[in-house]
């Protein structure tokens, strides 16, 4: 490849090739030598290419972290599932420089409604109860209403069993018993109470994926904006370039 004074510019100031020329050396020298393509050819070209775009999102994130103030990030590489969403090239350089995790790590992400556990009415239903424990059948008997002692909110299957089973026979409001157990002999009433919602819910890997989307299409607005890319250099997929082969 002909060496370039410049390989692109970043916020209208020009990158120069130095960073370009170590990645290629670092891939050639690597661990996937033999899978890359020979030197001099469209293929090792669109190589270039491909680099081109992870350095300078690089530089792009570098600068937008420098100017938000943000401390480099250090973590796992990505796995495959994680990678696939983000892209090639934007995974790539996730995993290769703490600074394009730190502004990723800083993107706000709101998790779609689609994406979350739907409103859902808490299990078990709750009553709001009224109850009295007797000593004596014949006290039981002569209860009124106003004798009874609120015990809140419940879920009538916490109440002794004889007195969920009754209150669950009776209309609403209905005084239920004497009903006794080896506790004595119980009165009570109840009413349902409105039923709750839960809120929403979010896995949190559900959450990462819509870091993941949103830091994704930042990114493609980031570099439609402030990069420019040099003759030659373009994206790998872009049509007008001589070496692109992916046809519709």
């Amino acid at each position: 490849m002909t060496r370039r004074a410049v390989i692109g510019w970043v916020d209208g100031l020009p990158v120069g090739p130095e960073r370009l020329e170590r990645r290629l050396r670092e891939l050639r020298e690597g661990p996937l030598a033999a899978a890359l393509p020979a030197p001099g050819g469209s293929e090792d070209r669109q190589l270039a290419r491909w680099v081109t775009q992870f350095v300078l999102t690089e530089v792009l994130c570098e600068r937008e972290a420098a100017d938000r103030g943000l401390a480099p990030v250090d973590g796992r590489p990505l796995d495959r599932r994680a990678a696939v969403e983000l892209g090639s090239v934007n995974a790539s350089a996730c995993d290769g420089n703490p600074w394009v995790r730190a502004v990723f790590e800083a993107t706000p992400a709101e998790v779609p409604a689609a994406w979350r556990t739907p409103d859902r009415p808490a299990e078990p239903p709750l009553h709001r109860v009224r109850h009295r424990l007797f000593a004596d059948e014949d006290g039981a008997r002569s209860a009124t209403a106003g004798d009874l002692e609120p015990l809140g909110a419940v879920a009538l299957g916490s109440l002794p069993a004889a007195v969920s089973a009754a209150l669950r026979s009776l209309p609403y409001g209905t005084l239920a018993g004497p009903v006794r157990d080896a506790l004595g002999w119980h009165v009570a009433q109840a009413w349902p109470e409105p039923p709750q919602r839960l809120p929403q819910q979010s896995d949190p890997r559900a959450a990462e994926a819509a870091r993941r989307r949103a830091f994704a299409r930042w990114l493609d607005q980031q570099r439609a904006e402030r990069i420019r890319l040099v003759p030659g250099l373009e994206h790998p997929g872009d049509p007008r370039q001589p070496d692109n082969h992916h046809k519709h």
